[in-house]
Parts: C-alpha cells; structure tokens; sequence
C-alpha cells in the first residue's frame, strides 16, 4: 500500500490530502486533515448509465458519526437516526458546486459520500467535506471539470478571516462560503448582519483567492495518482431528430412562450409538454422517450434566444421588472401573526408561533449543542404546483428553503433579553413560479411585524437570473419556472434597506464571473428596495404590542443562589407556583426567570410569587401574612412564602397579652415589622407601632445573644408568666421562636 500525502498552509492551518490508506476499491478516496478534523470523502460510479433517465442521476451525502467528537447518541436509538438538519444542508453545499462540472448527457449513477472522522471544534467539518470530496473526484476515472475549491471567509472587525473557528464565526458581522474554480464563483452562501454590496465582492475576491490555493493543491495530488478519466456513454439526443421535430413546432413554440397564460404558472407550462408530445406520439411511437427531452431542449433554445437577441422575458416584462406584488397581513384571528405574500404566481402564507424559552428546540451538531428559539420551517404542498401527490416528510429542498429564510431573518430577530420567547414560523406555499424561497423571507417579515415583534428591519428577497452565452450575460430580475428551469442561475439576495442579511447562489454554468456577481448584487438591491416599499403601504412598523392570544413572558432576575428556594425539593416549589398560577417558569443559571402564561394576571401572579421567595427581609420592612402557627410563647407569621417570623407574645399588643389566642389564630392575618433578624436568618417580628393609636412604639432592648452558639431565644419575656421559648439545642424547627433559610439546592 502506497500513501501519498500533501499539505499546504489556509487561514494560518495546515491543510493535508492523504489517498492510499482507505476505501480502495472506491473510484476516488480522500483523507482531508486540518487540526484534529478528518474528513473522508469517496466518489463511486456505476458502469453503465441508467436506462430511461432523463437528468444526471448525481447523490451527495454528508455522513455524520457521533463517535467523531467522542459522543454516543441520545435517545433509543443508539445507531443514529436521520441525518440532522446541518448534515442535510451540508450535503446540499457539496452537491451545488460539482454538479455544473460533469459532463453533459451522462447518466450513470454518482454518489459521494463525506464523512466526518475526527471533529475539532476550532475546524469546522464542512468546508473540509467539500474539499475531500473534490479531490476524490479529482482523483478518481470519473469525468469531471474539476478540481474546485471551498471556503469560509468571515469579516471580524473589519477584517476577513478565512476558515474561522466557531468563536470566530460567532463574533463576525459577515459569514460567507464560496466555492468555486480558480477565476469563477460556482456557489455563494451567506449570512450577515445588513452588510453592504461592496463588502460582499469583497468577500468573495478573498475567498476566490483561497480556493485557487486549494486547486493547486488538488493539482499537485492529481498528478502525483490520479487516473485517466473514462468516457462513459453520453445520453445526447439525437441532433436530426432534434431539428426534425423544431421545423415542425420551432414557430409553435416561439409563439406559446410569448403567451402571458403559459408563464403564468409551471403547471401551464408541463401542460404544454404533455399536449405537444401526445401530439406528436401517433407519428412518432417508437420514440415517445424521447420526445419529451427534445421538447425540453427546444422550449430551452426559443426562451433563450428571445432573452439574448431581443431582450424579451416571456410574460412581457423588462429585465429588471418585478411582478406584480400584494401584500396581506393579520388573515389568521388565533395565530400570533400571519402574513401573505404573492409575486406574481408565487404565493406563500406564513405564521408566527410565540412560546417559552423551553420551547425552543435543542440542535445536537457535531461541532456543538445549541438551544435554537427562532426557527421556519417550509413546507410545500403538491397544489402548489397544481400536481396531485403523495405528501411526505420535508425533503432536502424543504429543508433548504426554509433554512435559507431563517438565515435571512435572524439578524433582525430581538435579543432574548429584549424579547424572551421562542419564535416558530412555518410558511405554506400557496402558490409556485420562482423562487418561494425567497417568498417566504417576505412572509416571515409580514408576520412578525404582524404579531408585534419589534424586528430591527423589515427583510425582503428576491432571485435574479441570468441567460449567458459566450458574449453576453443578461440579467433578469424575479425570475419565474420557465426562466429558472432554462436559464443558467439562481442568485438569491435578502436584505434590509441598508444591507445584505442572507445569501444563496448556484449555477448551471461553470462559472461565474465577478462581474456577473457584483451585477446580481446590485439588481438585487433595486428589487429589494421596491418590494420593501409594498410592505410599508400596508405595514409601515411593527404592531405596538402583541396579540391577545399570544402568551405573555414576564422576566424576574434573582440571584443565582436563590434559585434552589424558587425549584424547592424535588421541584416542589416550582410545580406548586405552575398550578397555581397557570404559568411556565424558565430559570437561568444567571438568575434570570422567565415566565410564561396565556393568562397576563397568572403571569403577573408567578412574577409576585417568585419576588416574595427571593426577596431580602431587612430590618423595618413591613409585611401583612398569615399566621401559620399559633405556641404559647408567640404567633409564627408567614411574611413570604416558605418565610415565617416569630411575634413574640410580648410584641402581639400594645398592652400585656395573657394568650396569644386572645389576639390570633391560625389562618389570622397580621401586618407586623421586622425588628430583628438573626445570624441564624430568623427573624423576630412585631405588632406593636403597627396598631392603631399605639403609634408611639419603642423597640424594647435586643435580646442578649448565646455565647454558646445555640439559637437565640427571641426577646426578653416580659416579666410575670409568660412561658420562655425553647431551650438551647432545639433546633428551631417546629417548637423554635424562628425560621431558617431553606438550604441552596
């Protein structure tokens, strides 16, 4: 066995690729090292194409193991169980940039798998993933355009950093990947904090920078093993039969995609295909399979040929046009907020869910566990389309979709410490022809103005596409299916007014130029700017407070060592205080309490609760409480709950008290003073200045304090019979004259 191993220095880290040691009967595999992270990556083909495909039946996974950061997994099922949102979204970035690469009418099965090894906090697996799987591509028989390179490039205080740590990231106003080859951007991600256009290109000539470096190094491990590249048989339509059918429908079809009806919808346009082939397979029954390929490709060649020669979209709009907007807010009566979005004939409804900080869900990532309170989930009917279908669980377009909002929108989200609740917003695209991802960052926006939440800025987004040919490179502004299905990108922007807050970008092509970037960027902006204005005609700010059924959280910040006194023994306090107030108690190791109720007067009943529990009993304050027990020496008086006092017999009245029952019972209420509270925390309290015409009260003398250590025995009893209190080394429990702290749990 032969290893072969190269390296070079990233970001101020040591970058190895290793083949010869694994997976050997793969047509390509990759170690990929940085720090303590491993990655694996192995890229297999099938020998022979796929029979009756019609796409390049290309599978990218991202594989993650507990046992990469030494963990064994929660729950029943110690095995694993689906991949988690992170593996999906990561699968998704390896998927985006390789797959422009392959060539052109190859149908045999790909699949590369990533596969974490080894996680080091500080070097995140994902950029490594994309990386491995590159060069195990690169390396293998598999034809592909590669290599290519991925990078994270993060702006921290004016400066970028390339392949930041997970502090790093989370200090940064800028997050951005790339991937790319050498002079050309295949794929964009980004999240930011309303970060401007030009700091964006930026970004992105850093990080191209970088990836040439990366390429390079795959280069140098290509010619050292890599292997000839197979040419596999291509699936190309045959070019006659091509021409053959276009001079038969080319006039047709010129004049149906000009046809405002067909671009309306994507079901118009499938609708076209069908009709057009069922026509066309009387004549031609042999060849039904590949009928609708070369509809595909002619419906392809006019939409674009209308684009370049004349600069015409089909539905009649300019390239920069938005289309129609309508905008609707507050539809739903018992939901948090709501909000309608329609652009053209997309249309999405999204709802704000407001819950307790214990709602929020709990994400268990290799590189680290989190509590997530703001999350949007998408979710795509077949109607949208049209179709009729089995409805599933959320695939990874869903999951794409709606994490690509959520990016979008969480710069704008208020702290927990200005807005302590847990946000779950959920879209349902009503409606299908472009971009309802984008869509939905507009739904979000309308809801959570709708409920009342005080977002930083109003967020919009929207996609711009391109048309390219060896010459020209138009832009077109909210593309729509037919646009997106035959164009060569989807350049999606979200953003406030003054910047950029999320960013998702693929390509057909191999390649964009930077040019073409700053292009996007900047039509983006103008768009963006228009759908904004829309929200204000009809939403101009924030709705002042929050909906009547929307829970109210009040916040009680306590010191910390008193939280065990609010949680009580086995968490007998704090399920006492939720019965009887209706409320949801979430508590911090910091000492922040956040309660939660539907009901405000419950929550405003938790918020006195947990006050009086924490509160520090100083000498002179004055209390009303119950009289908990009645003893011969004196009243006990609860002055908070779990805190007693001791009115003293001699403090009951003014004048001398023979019984403490000719003055109260238990159950009476007293409003008594503090006078005394001892270094064992029991506290004496009186009546007397409290009474009624008995304003002249003196405190009498304190009680001399035991050198013995043992509890004192409150006050003096005043002379002539009334009984003493316990005596030393009764432990001031039921029969002692006060009350201790409960002990810190």
């Amino acid at each position: 066995m032969t290893i072969q191993k190269i390296e070079m220095e990233l970001g101020g880290k040591t970058i190895v690729l290793e083949q010869g040691r694994i997976a050997g009967q793969a047509n390509g595999a990759v170690l990929v090292t940085c720090g303590d992270t491993v990655v694996m990556a192995t890229a297999c083909m099938s020998a022979k194409p796929r029979e009756g495909m019609s796409f390049f039946p290309l599978t990218c996974d991202y594989e993650e193991r507990k046992y990469a950061v030494g963990k064994i997994p929660g729950g029943f099922v110690k095995r694993g169980g689906r991949p988690s949102e992170q593996a999906i979204l990561t699968s998704r970035v390896i998927d985006r940039p390789i797959r422009p690469l392959f060539p052109d009418g190859m149908r045999n099965d790909v699949q590369v798998i990533a596969m974490p090894l080894s996680v080091e906090p500080d070097v995140p697996a994902d950029m490594m993933a994309v990386l491995a799987a590159s060069s195990a591509l690169a390396i293998s028989d598999i034809p592909w355009a590669g290599p290519i390179g991925c990078v994270r490039v993060c702006r921290i205080d004016g400066e970028y950093v390339v392949n930041p740590s997970l502090d790093q990231i989370k200090e940064a106003d800028l997050e951005l990947t790339v991937a790319g080859l050498k002079d050309k951007v295949l794929e964009i991600e980004a999240e930011a904090s309303e970060v401007g256009e030009d700091a964006l290109v930026e970004a992105t000539d850093v990080a191209l920078d970088a990836i040439a470096k990366l390429i390079d190094l795959q280069l140098e491990l290509v010619e050292l093993i890599g292997k000839p590249k197979t040419e596999p048989a291509l699936v190309l339509p045959d070019a006659d039969f091509v021409e053959e059918i276009g001079t038969r429908l080319g006039d047709e079809i010129a004049r149906a995609i000009r046809n405002p009806d067909l671009s309306a919808s994507e079901k118009a346009l499938f609708d076209l295909k069908d009709e057009l082939i069922e026509r066309l397979a009387g004549d031609y029954p042999e060849r039904i399979g590949e009928l609708d390929e070369i509809i595909d490709i002619l419906l392809k060649k006019h939409v674009r040929k209308m684009i370049l020669d004349e600069q015409a979209r089909a539905d009649g709009r300019a390239l920069d046009q938005i289309r129609p907007l309508a905008v609707d807010v507050g539809l739903l009566p018992r939901v948090h907020g709501s909000g309608l979005f329609a652009r053209g004939q997309t249309q999405v409804l999204t709802t704000l869910t407001l819950g307790s900080l214990d709602d929020s869900q709990k994400v268990d990532n290799l590189e680290e566990d989190y509590e997530k309170r703001f999350m949007h989930f998408y979710n795509f009917p077949p109607y949208a389309t049209g179709e009729v279908r089995p409805i599933r669980g959320a695939g990874r377009r869903e999951v794409g979709h709606g994490a690509l909002a959520e990016k979008a929108l969480r710069p704008v989200i208020p702290q927990t410490e200005d807005f302590p609740y847990t946000l779950l917003m959920t879209t349902e695209c009503l409606e299908s022809n472009g971009s309802t991802s984008m869509a939905s960052t507009c739904g979000c926006t309308l809801a959570l103005m709708d409920a009342g939440v005080q977002i930083k800025a109003p967020v919009a987004g929207i996609s711009i596409g391109l048309v390219s040919d060896e010459e020209k490179n138009i832009l077109l502004t909210d593309i729509q299916a037919l646009e997106d299905f035959f164009g060569d990108m989807d350049f999606k922007v979200a953003g406030t007014r003054d910047g950029v807050t999320a960013i998702q970008v693929d390509t057909k092509l191999h390649g964009l130029s930077r040019e073409v970037v700053k292009g996007a960027l900047e039509a983006a902006k103008a768009a963006r700017s228009q759908i904004l204005d829309a929200f204000e005609e009809v939403i101009p700010q924030p709705r002042e407070s929050l909906s009547e059924h929307a829970p109210r959280v009040f916040v009680v910040e306590i010191n910390p060592e008193k939280i065990g006194e609010i949680i009580g023994p086995g968490g007998k306090v704090i399920k006492k205080i939720e019965a009887d107030t209706g409320a949801k108690l979430d508590i911090e190791q910091d000492g922040h309490v956040y309660i939660t109720s539907v009901d405000a007067a419950g929550g405003e009943m938790a918020k006195k609760i947990i006050e009086d529990i924490t509160r520090e009993v100083k000498v002179g304050d004055v209390f009303t409480g119950k009289v908990s027990r009645v003893e011969a020496f004196g009243a006990f008086v609860e002055i908070l709950p779990n805190r007693d006092g001791l009115v003293h017999i001699s403090q009951l009245a003014k004048e001398r008290v023979n019984r403490t029952e000719d003055v109260c019972n238990v159950g009476d209420e007293l409003t008594v003073k503090v006078i005394e509270i001892g270094d064992d925390g029991k506290i004496r309290l009186t009546r007397r200045g409290l009474i009624e015409g008995d304003e002249d009260y003196v405190a009498p003398p304190q009680a001399p304090k035991r050198d013995s250590g043992g509890r004192g025995g409150g006050g003096r009893p005043p002379r002539g019979g009334a009984p003493r209190g316990p005596r030393r080394g009764d432990d001031g429990g039921d029969e002692g004259p006060g009350v201790r702290f409960r002990p810190k749990r």
